[in-house]
């Protein structure tokens, strides 16, 4: 996995950007409520907030992990990240998971540890996102069961075995970036790169990003609960994908140095659970930890 510390031009870029919030909030005054503190959220009550989103601003994990990896003015991600195709497999899986159409097999006598578990459809009903549906439909229809690390080579393509290649979902974070741009976020534009034109995606709707980068940093700072049983699961495997995807930098880029240094230390204490003992606690998702520890073997 890719170093989230070794950042050399990310310290330059969080110093700046951290200047500038400064400056921002010093003009902003004490009265902005967005700033405040707010309680901390269970699950059903970040459900229930939102519910209260107008329909276009609702991301799925897959958008969000996009979302932070993309760049704001040239609107596409790195061409040096690797990570971030594998990554948004792992996010379908998770999301299939807590909207309760995947599972893992149930254990028997003997107890098979997350990664020899097959995965297993346990309800075929549409999601409404067609990525979603399409990953599903490969889990349902697949038999024998395949694993976790299996359905994230296969749906990614990364596999040597050619009769399974019509697995894999193409045009992933193409069709994510159209997903953003109904949504609002996101806009359409083509770019000349001398050799080739390319379609990106520029951001056109800065709040939604904020508010999401906002977010992952109040996980890990102002709300940090010392307990991932107690973080909404959602916002959990957010952490863990946009690490595995090689994006987590990106949100944490704007804190100040002291500020940087307590996220990264609190993202290295979920990295270093042991996913296959965080799953048998109360009210775990198994597959969620499943995917963690095919991302953290």
């Amino acid at each position: 996995m890719t170093s989230l510390i070794q950042r050399s031009s990310g310290l330059v870029q969080r110093r700046t950007e951290a200047s500038r919030t400064a400056a921002a909030d010093k003009d902003r005054g004490s009265g902005d409520d967005d700033f405040e503190p707010r309680r901390r959220c269970s699950g059903e009550e970040q459900e229930e907030q939102d519910k209260g989103d107008s329909k276009e601003t609702r991301l799925t994990l897959m958008e969000e992990v996009l979302l932070l990896g993309l760049k704001d003015r040239e609107g596409y991600t790195s061409f040096w990240n690797d990570c971030i195709s594998s990554g948004l497999r792992g996010c379908m899986l998770i999301e299939l998971a807590i909207r309760g159409r995947l599972q893992l097999e149930t254990c028997g006598m003997r107890r098979k540890s997350l990664l020899a578990r097959k995965v297993i459809c346990k309800s075929d009903a549409p999601t409404g996102d067609v990525l979603l549906d399409e990953a599903l439909k490969h889990v349902k229809e697949t038999q024998p069961p395949e694993t976790v690390q299996s359905w994230i080579e296969l749906l990614s393509g990364e596999t040597w075995n050619p009769l399974k290649l019509h697995y894999q979902l193409r045009n992933v974070r193409e069709r994510l970036a159209k997903n953003l741009v109904e949504k609002g976020v996101l806009t359409t534009e083509k770019q000349n790169f001398l050799l080739f034109d390319m379609t990106t995606h520029p951001l056109t709707n800065n709040n939604i990003k904020q508010r999401l980068i906002k977010r992952v940093q109040e996980a890990v700072l102002e709300k940090w609960v010392n307990d991932p049983h107690r973080m909404d699961k959602r916002l959990l495997a957010l952490i863990f994908l946009a690490h595995s995807s090689d994006v987590l930098e990106n949100a944490f880029s704007p804190l100040l140095d002291d500020q940087y240094d307590l996220a990264m230390k609190r993202v290295r204490q979920l990295l270093d659970l042991e996913p296959e003992g965080e799953s048998t606690k109360t009210n775990a998702n198994e597959l969620l930890w499943a995917v963690v520890a095919a991302f953290t073997k």
